[in-house]
């Protein structure tokens, strides 16, 4: 595929950046009295208000015109389909077809019905959710399992950590659920801490039961299994796992009928609506666990089939480009206003960065403009006492999505309202601004001396004209959490498409696993390590100084 800087629509965009450059979003409001009809799209129990952009009637017609010119449409439906979109690795990119399963009697890949496949899993999730909350699952000492651990790293924690939080009104059951994944041996350490080894059950996520610090933490919590009077004959009572590789996962002790599968054509970054998500239907039920799976299904088909003008990926996904590579806009922000979608933008981050960070089209040229925004955010309003001065007053255009329930799960006093008043209050901050003359009123009013007025009223001017999107939906419920990330995982699969690269390899991460085991190795022996750079021999030096 070809750059997109040769595309009639990026040509044009390039043109129309310095047509509206001077036009303020408060003046595109003014010249567009419809402009709020015309800018809000809804789907799968979510509204999209994108009113607060740098971005008229003709930028969006342009925005779509460039999805459409880079093949959006057909590529989106090769992905549904099946094909081999993930070229570098010869695989079908097939997240969607975990919660399609309901809705299709058949996708064939390879000969294989997917969709069958699917099916089966859920229902042997299904009978090892009822089985713990039942208190059939019984550990080896006869006590029902009180707590479960679920060891992975990356789309394996990641994904499951911040529905599992999300969804937290939804606990069905008494049994706790706690994440491993970090190699650091406090993270563990700390968690082990706090667990009977009796009434505990260990999940083991990796697809090939060999990822580094998965192994190590498996391994651990295998030993502090044993070292605290679990025998080695009951170890299957206490550890299950999701992988492909059933072998290795026997050989650590594990019962085959515990092992639940994973796909080459699911990447852990997509992979929660797969038995990745056993620990989700732990915590929630497998119920409220399919709602999610529905969720996420509506939004793709609202992806799938909604006018591209009215599609919210392909909208959110457009305007990313925009500030991304006609403002040179170098980060994006997420901003959930509530407390149980905390953990959301760590989510994304690896969804998008991961996805995106490429400097290669599908071709293997070099692009010819930037590519994966940084990701980054937190929960509303925290922010507003820490990076917040950066998005009013620093010199760093980023574009931010903010997002909230309407309603409360846990209403107190006016709590609700006032988090709800502070998002939206900051949306249009970033829009309005302050002029200067506004700022030298507020100090005269406040009783400022003329000197004090001119010296100090600059410091409160804030530019304003910085735009924003705002996702609202009624309540977050296990259907409106699946369709907020599947949202989003569609946004990102349209930047990917638009850029010409492959959202769905990450070889960029194999360097430093490559060199991470060599430096082990030296860590561990008496190496000749001249060949090394300077730098990288000093901290071996040390490391083995510290240890001695």
């Amino acid at each position: 595929m070809t750059s997109p800087t040769h595309l009639s629509a990026w040509i044009a965009l390039s043109e129309h950046r310095k047509e509206i450059d001077a036009t303020s979003i408060q003046q595109i409001f003014s010249a567009q009295p419809d402009r709020i009809t015309k800018c809000t799209a809804v789907a799968a129990g979510w509204t999209l208000d994108f009113s607060k952009h740098r971005a008229s009637s003709k930028t969006f017609s342009l925005l779509t015109k460039l999805a459409k010119e880079a093949s959006i449409e057909s590529l989106r439906e090769k992905m549904f389909r099946g094909d081999n979109i993930n070229a570098t690795e010869n695989r079908s990119v097939l997240h969607t077809a975990l919660r399609a399963s309901h809705a299709k009697d058949s996708l064939l890949i390879d000969g294989n019905n997917v969709l069958a496949e699917v099916r089966s899993t859920l229902k042997q999730m299904e009978k090892f959710i009822w089985q713990l909350q039942s208190g059939q699952w019984r550990g080896y000492s006869n006590k029902k399992i009180t707590d479960v651990v679920s060891i992975g790293i990356g789309g394996s924690y990641l994904g499951p950590k911040v529905v599992t939080e999300a969804l937290k009104p939804y606990a069905q059951s008494t049994i706790r659920v706690h994440y491993i994944a970090n190699i650091d041996g406090s993270d563990i350490t700390e968690k082990l801490k706090k667990l009977d080894p009796e009434t505990t059950l260990f999940i083991v996520s990796s697809k090939s039961f060999g990822t580094l610090e998965t192994l190590y933490n498996a391994n651990a919590s295998r030993e502090w299994f044993l070292r605290n009077g679990g025998p080695e004959s009951s170890v299957h009572k206490h550890f299950a796992a999701v992988s492909s590789n059933v072998k290795k996962a026997v050989e650590f002790g594990i019962a085959e009928e515990n092992i639940f599968p994973m796909w080459d054509w699911v990447g852990g970054r997509y992979s929660l609506w797969s038995a990745i998500g056993l620990p989700i239907a732990v915590a929630v039920g497998m119920e409220n666990f399919r709602e999610l799976l529905k969720g996420a299904h509506e939004m793709d088909s609202h992806f799938q089939t909604a006018p591209l003008e009215e599609n919210l990926p392909v909208i959110m996904g457009t305007l990313g480009i925009w500030y991304s590579n006609f403002y040179g806009a170098q980060s994006h922000a997420l901003i959930p206003y509530d407390h149980y979608l905390r953990a959301l933008p760590a989510h994304i981050q690896q969804l998008d960065m991961e996805s995106n960070g490429k400097a290669n089209l599908q071709d293997g040229s070099a692009t010819e403009i930037d590519t994966g925004p940084i990701i980054w955010g937190g929960a509303g309003t925290n922010g507003q006492h820490a990076y917040h001065q950066l998005l009013h007053q620093g010199t760093r255009l980023v574009p931010v999505d903010f997002i909230a329930p309407l309603t409360t799960h846990n209403p107190v006093n006016d709590h609700h309202t006032q988090l709800f008043a502070n998002c939206v209050s900051q949306s249009q901050a970033l829009m309005v601004g302050k002029t200067l003359s506004q700022a030298k009123e507020e100090l005269k009013k406040s009783g400022a001396s003329a000197e004090q007025i001119e010296k100090t009223a600059p410091h409160k001017v804030i530019q304003g004209n910085r735009p924003s999107n705002t996702l609202l939906t009624d309540k977050l419920t296990p259907f409106t959490v699946g369709s907020l990330i599947a949202l989003y995982e569609h946004k990102t699969f349209v930047q990917g498409a638009i850029w010409g690269i492959n959202s769905f390899d990450q070889w960029g991460v194999e360097l430093g696993k490559e060199l991470g085991t060599d430096i082990a190795e030296r860590l561990a022996s008496n190496s000749d390590n001249s060949a090394l750079d300077p730098s990288t021999q000093n901290l071996i030096a040390a490391f083995k100084k510290a240890q001695s």
